[in-house]
């Protein structure tokens, strides 16, 4: 019988592993996803609300090489939320409130698909938007240029293109084996890896071939996720 908090497992396990490689990650994100030519960044408090339960995922003061200075604030979003728009707005309105500058906004959604989330308020006495982005639509080849394992495995939610599946994958799972020295970080990263696949469809069985023909210490009896063909 399908366990009903399945859903919210998987998700939190998608924000662990974000949060986990988002120092590593998030430099590419900014530079090759949001085309954002950013020149300084400092972190700030991320304890913004006093309401609110959910803490940003990504919040910088930042300044880009026009002298521009903004809070940049990104969101990685896995379910396709309806009330997402209002949640984006509110977060807006506490950091101007507290910053008294400009704030950016960018929600990067993980799963396959076309979310059908807004992106806009518009009405009577509010207007306001925030961006949204598909790593779906992003080739897969960008995050490999990377030397960080972390980074390369985001390829497995970017856009494998005209490629065949099987050919892509086991370059993805190439990379990072050849990228990571020791077996306890390979089987950190594949156990990684195997959670995002699932954010993707009908690629699991490749995934699973690929890391056999790279692993022989991963052991697929300890992946609570891993599903069977």
């Amino acid at each position: 019988m399908p366990n009903k908090n399945n859903g919210v497992f998987q998700t939190s396990q998608y924000d662990k592993i974000i949060r986990e490689n988002l120092e590593q990650t998030l430099p590419v994100i900014i530079k090759d996803l949001l085309h954002l030519d950013i020149v300084e960044s400092e972190e700030i408090p991320d304890d913004i609300q006093h309401t609110k339960e959910r803490k940003p995922d990504a919040l910088k003061k930042v300044k880009d090489s026009e002298g521009n200075t903004y809070i940049l604030h990104l969101e990685f979003q896995v379910p396709n939320e309806k009330e997402m728009v209002y949640r984006m707005a509110e977060y807006s309105i506490m950091l101007m409130r507290r910053y008294k500058i400009a704030v950016k906004q960018f929600v990067i959604f993980l799963k396959a698909g076309i979310p059908t989330m807004s992106t806009t308020i518009d009405s009577l006495n509010l207007k306001y938007n925030y961006e949204l982005v598909r790593i779906s639509e992003v080739n897969y080849k960008l995050f490999l240029r990377s030397k960080n394992p972390e980074v390369k495995m985001l390829g497995i939610l970017a856009n494998l293109g005209n490629e065949n599946p099987t050919e892509a994958i086991q370059t993805i799972v190439n990379e990072i084996s050849n990228s990571t020295e020791s077996n306890l970080a390979k089987n950190k990263y594949f156990n990684q890896l195997r959670i995002f696949v699932q954010l993707r469809t009908n690629v699991e069985h490749q995934l699973k071939e690929a890391m056999q023909s790279v692993s022989t210490f991963f052991k697929e009896e300890n992946d609570i996720f891993y599903r069977k063909g």
